[in-house]
């Protein structure tokens, strides 16, 4: 199978049709143009966590995509829809290594990933630079939508909402609602994590709370008693910790052992909305919220999709798999949108073009809303709430049936 860079192209297609050959000529692209012969497939990609303690994250988006793919009937414009994946481990270092292989394949169209911000934050200069566009159906960092965002995101979009909100919801809950007043935070040095962390405290401090602790954890500590004691020396009655699977359970775990910290509640974020989380934390995880979101407000058909991805794998295992489906199907309209099809069949897709589509999808009728994509790549329709674990849950059963909390302005509230 040849690529062209888009000058080639139509140089080639120019002179076919000098010699008779005929055809529809692509316009040129600055990016590139992806050519798709007869017979072969039209490709796009997966890239996210899809190993260790977080692979639930990315392997329910990774379900999401698939579903998209088969309420096409497995194809587009007449090609074999082909799904490929790399894993890129939920870290900067991981997220380099995905993008490089990426990169490195000219046959790929688009690419729906990443699943972590740390993933994103490492690969997405070697993904811009190759011409590649993606849509993240989990990436929650505000920056990456933001309008000082770098200039390397000019490839980059997202269906996920932005932490600037659930950061805002998680405080108001916590001020408003518990009543709670001190509060402490703790982040693994996570893009995401630290952001969250920093716009829950902001957000706690503006509405009259008062952060009496901000601290950090590495990721694969296993030992969260020292910097647990020395939050409580700071009288917290409340600790929010918006990090991943592995080390929120033993923080939430070993929480309730700490002198000082009995009685004080505990609060996690969507990146610990999974069944591993409260594995990894046992019974101690009973009684604590997770901010995420909130499924129940989700705009379109989520009922009808839901009913797919159960047939085909049992029940969600994370948060973000609507949002994979609708990355996936914006894309696929956007590549509907810009193809040129030649008479023998041949589809060509400029790059440019295609991310020109993508940012001026408007009012796309999504299962998780009406989604219109900003200047930034901001496609989300957030709608955040607040979910506590119950004895259900930690008997194995999940998800949280329904939120027990959102803000007035949310969607069903």
């Amino acid at each position: 199978m040849r690529r062209f860079s888009g000058i080639a192209i139509a140089l080639a297609l120019a002179a076919a049709a000098c010699t008779g050959g005929g055809g529809t000529t692509p316009p040129p692209d600055k990016l590139g143009v992806v050519e798709i012969p007869p017979g072969e497939p039209l490709h796009i990609a997966f890239w996210g966590v899809l190993s260790g303690a977080n692979a639930s994250l990315g392997e329910d988006s990774k379900r999401g995509v698939e579903i998209a793919i088969d309420d096409k009937g497995g194809k587009l414009l007449g090609h074999t829809i082909e799904l490929t994946s790399e894993d890129a481990q939920c870290t900067p270092e991981g997220g380099a290594t995905a993008a490089q292989k990426l990169a490195a394949d000219k046959t790929i169209v688009g690419l729906i990933g990443s699943s972590c911000s740390d993933e994103t934050a490492g690969g997405m200069a070697t993904l811009n630079a190759a011409g590649l566009v993606t849509i993240s159906p989990s990436n929650t960092r505000p920056q990456f939508t933001q309008a000082d965002r770098p200039a390397e995101f000019a490839g980059y979009l997202r269906t996920a909402h932005s932490d600037a909100v659930q950061g805002k919801v998680a405080a108001e809950f916590v001020y408003n609602q518990l009543k709670l007043t001190k509060a402490a935070t703790i982040h693994d040095g996570s893009a995401y994590a630290e952001a969250l962390a920093n716009v829950f405290a902001e957000s706690f401090k503006q509405l009259g709370g008062q952060i009496v602790a901000q601290e950090a954890v590495s990721k694969g500590q296993t030992d969260m008693k020292p910097v647990l004691t020395k939050i409580a020396a700071a009288g917290p009655e409340f600790i929010y910790y918006p990090i991943f699977v592995a080390e929120g359970g033993f923080i939430t775990a070993q929480a309730k052992e700490v002198p000082g910290l009995e009685n004080v509640k505990l609060m996690g974020a969507d990146g610990m909305f999974s069944p591993d989380f409260v594995k990894a934390a046992g019974a101690a995880a009973e009684g604590m919220y997770l901010s995420s979101p909130d499924f129940t407000a989700f705009g379109g058909d989520y009922a009808g999709f839901l009913a797919k991805y159960k047939a085909k794998y049992g029940d969600p295992i994370s948060i973000f798999h609507a949002h994979a489906y609708d990355a996936t199907n914006i894309l696929f309209a956007a590549i509907e949108k810009v193809a040129v099809k030649a008479d023998d069949g041949t589809v060509y897709i400029g790059r440019q073009a295609l991310r020109d589509a993508l940012y001026q999808t408007k009012d796309f009728p999504g299962v998780t809303g009406t989604l219109t994509c900003s200047q930034y790549g901001d496609c989300s329709a957030p709608v955040i709430a607040v979910y506590q674990i119950t004895a259900r849950e930690v008997g194995g059963q999940w998800p949280p049936e329904k939120p027990i909390w959102r803000p007035e302005a949310s969607p069903g509230s």
